[in-house]
């Protein structure tokens, strides 16, 4: 017959668990010391930084207000606190302690943060926001570039001291062809037939000489070619020679004929990417003394024989550049 002894519940050998009392439960976990919190953790998280110990809810620096944010880092890497360094460990700006702005003067936006990347400005060398990233909310043309030399050479002043000699040129050149024009120089030509002709005969076989070593696109067909010298300024290309003999079509316009000369040529075009005028091209057509507007078509502008030279700086076009 069994036992009756193991069958009563005031046994303590016959009982399957052990009693605890309140202070022997709080001796598992801690309580969160976030003075609104006090929560019982039983698996409680130690801040690195202030030494304190949170629930899961205010376990990180940024949820208790940690009095010592980033100690644990700078101990880690001996780094020593900045104050124009981030405190937080991880390598991402932060908001509140990041004291970059945006370069405009009435804007106090700050930059190159998590939430606004900010914006670098080549022309003038600076940073910023979205807001004043064209150059036209920055005023970006009257500003001088951050770390530009003292008395250097922009890429504008050459285009226009380039666009200065080319002007000259081409009104000595009108000059000498008005001169050629006059009553007088129609009776010199009279008195001197053979030598014009043998200047005519000279020129249609340069023509010819032109018309043989252009290059350009065989689809063009023979009847729609124009026949041109095309030249960089040597501020503008790589090339060891900037100039060439090309062919383009009549029905082209001429910002289509800059693209492929500059390609031809080893001439970086950023038309496109840049907003003023200082690193843009523009075409100047040496015989017409003026630069040529991007939408004008080649063979209303342009004739076999010409010259166009690419400059940069320069812009925007001018109707006429040589007075007559």
């Amino acid at each position: 017959m069994a036992n009756n002894n193991s069958l009563n519940p005031n046994d303590a050998s016959a009982q399957s668990y052990t009693s605890m009392s309140v202070g022997d439960v709080e001796s598992i976990g801690a309580h969160c010391q976030m003075a609104f919190c006090h929560q019982l953790d039983f698996l409680p998280f130690r801040c690195e930084s202030c030494k304190g110990t949170f629930c899961l809810d205010h376990r990180t620096e940024t949820a208790h207000s940690c009095a010592k944010a980033g100690e644990w880092a700078r101990r880690r890497t001996g780094v020593s606190p900045s104050p124009s360094r981030s405190s937080t460990p991880s390598g991402k700006p932060s908001v509140f302690t990041y004291d970059k702005q945006c370069s405009s003067p009435s804007c106090k936006t700050l930059v190159d943060t998590a939430t606004n990347p900010g914006v670098h400005c080549a022309n003038c060398n600076r940073t910023y926001c979205l807001k004043h990233r064209m150059g036209e909310d920055h005023d970006c043309k009257n500003l001088t570039p951050l770390g530009a030399r003292p008395g250097a050479v922009t890429s504008r002043e050459k285009g226009m001291a380039a666009l200065e000699k080319l002007r000259a040129w081409g009104a000595n050149k009108k000059a000498a062809a008005a001169k050629t024009s006059s009553p007088l120089a129609g009776l010199k030509k009279i008195t001197s037939y053979s030598s014009s002709n043998s200047s005519a005969s000279s020129s249609l076989a340069a023509m010819n000489a032109l018309k043989r070593s252009a290059k350009g696109d065989d689809k063009i067909p023979p009847e729609k070619r124009v026949y041109l010298h095309v030249e960089a300024s040597a501020d503008t290309t790589t090339a060891k020679y900037p100039t060439g003999k090309f062919f383009y079509s009549k029905e082209w316009s001429i910002g289509r004929v800059l693209d492929a000369a500059a390609k031809a040529l080893q001439v970086a075009n950023v038309n496109n990417r840049v907003e003023g005028e200082d690193e843009r091209l523009r075409v100047f057509h040496v015989e017409a003394g003026r630069l040529l507007e991007f939408k004008e078509k080649v063979g209303d502008a342009l004739k076999d024989g010409n010259t166009i030279v690419l400059l940069r700086g320069v812009g925007p076009a001018v109707p006429d550049l040589i007075e007559a």
